[in-house]
């Protein structure tokens, strides 16, 4: 069965006043909450009023007692921005408060602005930290009598203030037992991050904003790192990301497509204007002008847009490609001024899509 999820950055207009924008997130949270989606992803980014959620963990814990089932993923906490202490104490409260509704999602940071803010601009270093902070929060989740951790850029220990009896030292556990799964996203063809994903056993999430045929490398790299670590996961494990819009009619979705100030064009040139800072190849001043015409193409050559029908056939063309997989994130965009049509997009693809797909993959992938 093909599972739904929600995963949101979020990305917002930059001048968008902010309550306005996290209650729509948080909003949209309640409503695929109520469809029966499995999970909601929060992403995390410090200096962009255009990605205004700083922290996953607290707006996850804004919506605890407000939905039912739906399990809350940080999508995806940067490590090397914080000491792994605080990550660990964090999401065990999450943990606890939410009954074990929480799912760690991590990362080395994907904001350039955030790279130079904290001081995180050698790629070499994050990568490395990420995974450190990883082992170091796993080891602060053990019943150790004393604390240890010392890797090539983290060097952490808590040996002489301990008082057992008292508390005093000891760490708060999650609730989940060991502690709640950890999950990494993946952008690259042929993903070296798939490949640790595979050996350590975390969930991989392959991103929307990814060409289908790079994303059908992901799961042949997952399994090759699981292979080496003597794993056997199944396919069900894999999240894999899309942004899809059911509209009215395949008029209207072009017409969605073609606007040069529409949701699409600015979530790509957004991030088309991130990747080049990333990169070094932006010149000091962008000329958004200039970017909008392979914006609009990126959106029109990778978003999911259409009548029902429409979208199921490109769906099922999308699935036909990547391979069988066990969640589909569907992206939370801003709702401008067509909320209602949003609205009415996650729940067709909760009624009417997702058993179509379901059915379809049962069929074409059975064992």
């Amino acid at each position: 069965m093909l599972n739904l999820g929600l995963f949101m950055m979020p990305l917002h207009p930059a001048d968008k006043d902010f309550g306005i924008s996290y209650e729509e997130d948080r909003q949209l949270v309640l409503l695929v909450d109520k469809l029966n989606y499995k999970e909601a992803w929060m992403g995390e980014h410090y200096s962009s009023t255009a990605e205004p959620v700083t922290s996953p963990l607290i707006f996850n814990a804004s919506l605890i007692s407000e939905t039912n089932n739906i399990k809350f993923g940080s999508g995806v906490i940067s490590l090397p921005q914080q000491h792994p202490a605080v990550i660990a104490g964090q999401v065990s409260l999450l943990d606890h408060l939410s009954k074990g509704r929480v799912i760690m999602g991590v990362g080395a940071g994907g904001l350039v602005s955030d790279w130079e803010l904290f001081g995180n601009e050698d790629g070499r270093k994050r990568a490395i930290t990420m995974i450190e902070s990883v082992e170091a929060i796993i080891e602060f989740w053990k019943d150790n009598e004393s604390y240890n951790y010392k890797g090539e850029f983290l060097d952490i220990s808590l040996n002489k203030n301990i008082v057992s009896e008292l508390g005093i030292g000891k760490f708060v556990k999650p609730f989940q037992n060991p502690h709640p799964e950890i999950a990494v996203s993946l952008k690259n063809p042929n993903s070296m991050t798939a490949k640790l994903a595979g050996e350590k056993g975390w969930i991989p999430i392959s991103g929307n904003f990814i060409d289908a045929k790079d994303i059908a490398t992901h799961w042949p790299a997952y399994l090759e790192g699981a292979k080496k670590a003597g794993r056997k996961p199944l396919y069900d494990k894999w999240r894999v990301g899309r942004s899809i819009l059911i509209t009215n009619s395949n008029e209207e979705a072009n017409e969605i497509l073609n606007n040069p100030n529409g949701v699409f064009s600015n979530y790509f040139l957004y991030l088309n204007t991130v990747s080049k800072l990333a990169s070094g190849t932006a010149s000091k001043d962008i000329n958004i002008t200039n970017e909008l015409p392979h914006a609009m193409k990126k959106a029109k050559d990778l978003i999911i847009i259409g009548d029902q029908s429409t979208v199921i056939d490109k769906l099922i063309e999308f699935i036909d490609i990547v391979g069988p997989f066990g969640t589909l994130l569907i992206t939370g965009h801003d709702f401008g001024n067509s909320r209602k049509l949003w609205e009415s997009s996650f729940t067709k693809m909760a009624e009417n899509v997702q058993p179509i797909l379901s059915k379809y993959l049962k069929q074409k992938f059975a064992a």
